[in-house]
Order: structure tokens, then C-alpha cells, then sequence
């Protein structure tokens, strides 16, 4: 998740984790031929996300053709990103689809999106998620943004208070729609994440602890989760937002992407003085995911995180049944 230029020691301690992550990835991939038990994909994995076997074929035709039925049935009630939700337009209850704005549109507010959003119910798939679901966030206050161009800490964190419950899915069309970016792109990578799970604990560290969670206290002896939530939002860079990032699935998905949003709009220029594959600029979307994981413009480890992200897209993975645990 998040890697801001001002804590260089941890940012160093990142770029190793990345390694051992990636290099997990082929052998999780081969073992997840089910939904994950036991363990949240981030602590199995020491890093962010848990790679699943590809899924599709008959299973997901089935399943689209279910949620096009359940439309048509039940006042348009279906599992995120199908060819329902991505092939309908705009009518009475708002976009049926949430594409990226381009930077510097004039992005809905949060309560527009509320009102879209639960317009379209979507059942819950995540029980573990119903009491941070119910919580909202706050705002973070001025500086949230202070690495970045001032005009991110004028436009964008202001917007931040995570004003919203619902389902989990219903949580992450709104943060979609709040910070106008792709639904599909927000369910494949919270998926990569954390499989969808506010509960899962990741980036283990023996300094950079929030208050309260010392090392050993949340069941590994000297070290704590510096990653938290859905989104895996890393606290020693987004300290502000404490503890609404733990607390609130909507919390935690408002502030993931406004960072998002802001690395989209060009707001994040200190990424050209790191280490970067070609020239940060605005308006890259998928540069913008890689740099959530790596903290990096376009670097290997960027990649193949985003090539992970993609890869979830590709499979709808969210739609899929073993990924649905009510």
C-alpha cells in the first residue's frame, strides 16, 4: 500500500517485503483452489494480496446469466460488475456503472453517490465485514496529503469521511463513484487486497504501530500490522486517518482512493525523485495501482502487482463462488 517519500526507512523495509510477496505469488496461485480459511490472505502472505487459482468458464456464465434474471426480477439486485450492471446506462437511480473521470473532473459528492449507490442494492458477500460496514470514518484533517502538491490537500482530503455504511460491495461502488474510478478496477484490487475482508491485518513490523496495537498485541510476538483493512491501508503513512481505517470498511476504501485520485489528478510529483520506470504524469490509471503497492512509478514490483490486479479483473473474481461468504 502506500509508500510516502518522507519515511525513507520504511519505504526501504517495503521494497523488501515486495520481494518476498511476489515471490509467493506462483506457489499461493496454486494452492488456492478455494476460498482462503483460516488466515486473511494478507497474513498468510506477510504482504497485501493472495493471488487466486483462475476461475471462469461455465461457473461465471451461470452466475451472469443469474444476476441478469435477478434484475430483471428483483429491482436490480445483482453481484457487482456483471454484463447487467456494466451494459445498463443511467436511468432514475443513478449510473449502473462507475467508469474513471478523467483528472480534474468535478467528481459527484459522497452523499450523491450514497444515494446512486443504494439505489442499486447488492446483497452481502463478506459477513465478517456487517459491524465495520455499519461504522463510518471521519475526516482527516489538513496535511493528510502534505507529500503531495498543495492543491491535494485543497481538493482532495477535505472530501475524506468515509460517510457512508452499507454492504461490502455497496461500501466500494460508492468509493468508486466518490473518487471516480472503475468499479471493476476497485473490486479486483480490494480483492487482491484482502479478499474483501476489513479484518485482515498485513505488513507485520516490530516499529510503526498504531496506538494500542504495540508489538505482540495482535497475536505475533514483537511485531504489529502496520496494513489494515480492506484496502490494506498502511498507517505509518496515513496516521491522520486512525482509527478510521480499522473501524470502517467505508473509512477505509474513501481514504485508499482519494490517495488514488490524487496520484491520478498529477498531484503526487515526488514519485519522478524515487525510483520510477518513465516520467510520472497524470491520467494513468493502472500506474496509479502499481504505485498503491510499490509506492513506485512503473518499477517491476508495480508491475506485477498491477499484472495481479488485472488478472482478478479478467476473472471477475468477486462474482465467483467460492469467493462469496455471506
Amino acid at each position: 500500500m502506500r509508500v510516502m517519500r518522507p519515511l525513507r526507512r520504511l519505504a526501504a523495509m517495503r521494497r523488501a517485503s515486495v520481494a518476498v510477496i511476489l515471490g509467493l505469488l506462483v506457489t499461493v496461485a496454486a494452492c488456492a483452489t478455494a476460498a482462503p480459511q483460516g488466515l486473511s490472505p494478507a497474513a498468510a502472505s506477510h504482504g497485501h494480496h493472495r493471488p487466486a487459482a483462475p476461475r471462469g468458464g461455465p461457473r461465471e456464465a451461470a452466475l451472469t446469466a443469474a444476476a441478469l434474471a435477478a434484475e430483471a426480477g428483483a429491482g436490480g439486485t445483482v453481484l457487482p460488475g456483471t454484463a447487467a450492471s456494466r451494459g445498463a446506462g443511467t436511468s432514475g437511480r443513478g449510473p449502473a456503472y462507475f467508469h474513471t473521470q478523467p483528472p480534474g473532473a468535478a467528481l459527484p459528492s459522497g452523499a450523491q453517490c450514497a444515494r446512486w449507490v443504494r439505489a442499486r442494492p447488492i446483497a452481502e458477500n463478506k459477513g465478517v465485514n456487517r459491524r465495520y460496514n455499519q461504522t463510518k470514518g471521519e475526516p482527516v484533517g489538513p496535511g493528510f496529503l502534505s507529500g503531495d502538491d498543495p492543491q491535494a490537500d485543497q481538493l482532495i482530503a477535505p472530501r475524506i469521511n468515509g460517510d457512508f455504511t452499507g454492504t461490502t460491495a455497496e461500501i466500494l461502488r460508492w468509493a468508486a463513484c466518490k473518487w471516480g474510478v472503475d468499479q471493476d478496477i476497485v473490486f479486483a484490487q480490494a480483492a487482491v487486497e484482502s479478499w474483501w475482508r476489513q479484518t485482515t491485518l498485513g505488513d507485520w513490523e516490530s516499529s510503526g504501530c498504531p496506538p494500542g496495537h504495540g508489538p505482540g498485541a495482535d497475536g505475533k510476538p514483537g511485531l504489529c500490522p502496520q496494513s489494515w483493512g480492506i484496502l490494506q491501508n498502511r498507517y505509518p503513512y496515513e496516521q491522520s486517518s486512525w482509527p478510521g481505517i480499522a473501524d470502517s470498511t467505508a473509512m477505509n476504501a474513501d481514504t485508499a482512493y482519494a490517495i488514488w485520485r490524487s496520484c491520478y489528478d498529477g498531484y503526487e510529483t515526488w514519485l519522478n525523485t524515487v525510483e520510477h520506470v518513465g516520467t510520472y504524469q497524470a491520467g494513468d490509471a493502472w500506474g496509479c495501482v502499481g504505485r498503491w503497492f510499490a509506492g513506485r512509478w512503473h518499477t517491476a514490483p508495480a508491475e506485477q502487482y498491477i499484472q495481479t490486479v488485472r488478472k482478478y479483473l479478467r476473472e471477475r473474481i468477486w462474482t465467483q463462488p467460492d469467493f462469496q461468504e455471506p
